[in-house]
C-alpha cells in the first residue's frame, strides 16, 4: 500500500505538457527546467513548480520552490508590503525555538533540493551547497519563497512559510479553487516574457477582491 502510495505521489509531480502552459500563462513567460510540481490546487493545476538545481544552461539554482499560482503570490505580496518580513526577523532574533525551526527549515529545503536533483537525474551541485532561499536559515528575505516551501513540503516543515499561509487566509486557502480567471487562459501561451513585476511580484490580479471559492466535492474526492 505504501509504495503504491509512493508512486502514485510520484506520478503527480511529474509536469505534464498542460502543466507547463499553465506554469508559462500564470507567470507570463516561458518557463524554463521545470522538473516537478510539489504542490497543485484541488483543481490539479500547479500551485508550486519545482526548478531543476542546475539549469540546462548550466547555471546552477537555488530557489528551489517557486509559487506560481497568481493569487497566492498576489496575497503574499500583500504581506510584504505590509512589513511581515520585518516582524518576522524580529522574531527569529527573540525566540530561540523559532530560530531553531526556521533553521531545520533550512536542512529540509536543502534535503528536498538533493532529491529533487537525484530524482530528475541532474545529481549533486556542488556550487550552491548549503545555500537555500528566501533568507534561511537565519533571516527572512522572500515571503514567496517560504510559502512556495510550506506548500511543497506541507505543514510543520516551514514555521515562517506556514505563518505567512496563516496570514492569508483572507484571500486565498488551500481547500478551495482561486484559478478562474486568474490568469489569460486565451490565445497561445506566452513564448516570450510578459511579465512586468519580476518572478514573484505584484499580478494584476493583486488589489481586486478574492475570486468566488469553489469548494472540494467529498463526494468526488476519490474519484
Amino acid at each position: 500500500m505504501e509504495s503504491n502510495t509512493a508512486a502514485a505521489r510520484d506520478e503527480s509531480r511529474k509536469p505534464t505538457a498542460h502543466d507547463l502552459e499553465v506554469l508559462s500563462r500564470q507567470l507570463g513567460r516561458p518557463v524554463r527546467d521545470v522538473v516537478e510540481i510539489p504542490a497543485r490546487c484541488i483543481c490539479g493545476n500547479p500551485l508550486v513548480a519545482a526548478t531543476a538545481p542546475r539549469l540546462s544552461n548550466g547555471t546552477p539554482f537555488p530557489t528551489t520552490f517557486y509559487l506560481t499560482h497568481p493569487v497566492v503570490t498576489s496575497a503574499v505580496s500583500r504581506l510584504e508590503a505590509a512589513g511581515v518580513m520585518n516582524e518576522m526577523n524580529e522574531q527569529l532574533a527573540g525566540d530561540q525555538e523559532l530560530s531553531a525551526a526556521y533553521r531545520s527549515a533550512h536542512e529540509a529545503y536543502l534535503a528536498a533540493r538533493n532529491d529533487i536533483g537525484a530524482r530528475s537525474g541532474i545529481g549533486s551541485v556542488p556550487e550552491i551547497d548549503g545555500v537555500s532561499a528566501g533568507g534561511m536559515p537565519t533571516r527572512v528575505k522572500c515571503l514567496h519563497v517560504l510559502v512556495g516551501h510550506s506548500l511543497a513540503a506541507g505543514p510543520g516543515v516551514n514555521p515562517l512559510g506556514d505563518e505567512a499561509l496563516d496570514r492569508i487566509r483572507e484571500w486565498w486557502t488551500a481547500d478551495a479553487c482561486y484559478c478562474d480567471r486568474a490568469w489569460d487562459t486565451t490565445g497561445e501561451p506566452p513564448s516570450k516574457d510578459l511579465s512586468r513585476h519580476g518572478p514573484q511580484g505584484l499580478p494584476e490580479i493583486m488589489g481586486r477582491p478574492a475570486p468566488a471559492r469553489k469548494t472540494a466535492n467529498p463526494a468526488g474526492a476519490g474519484e
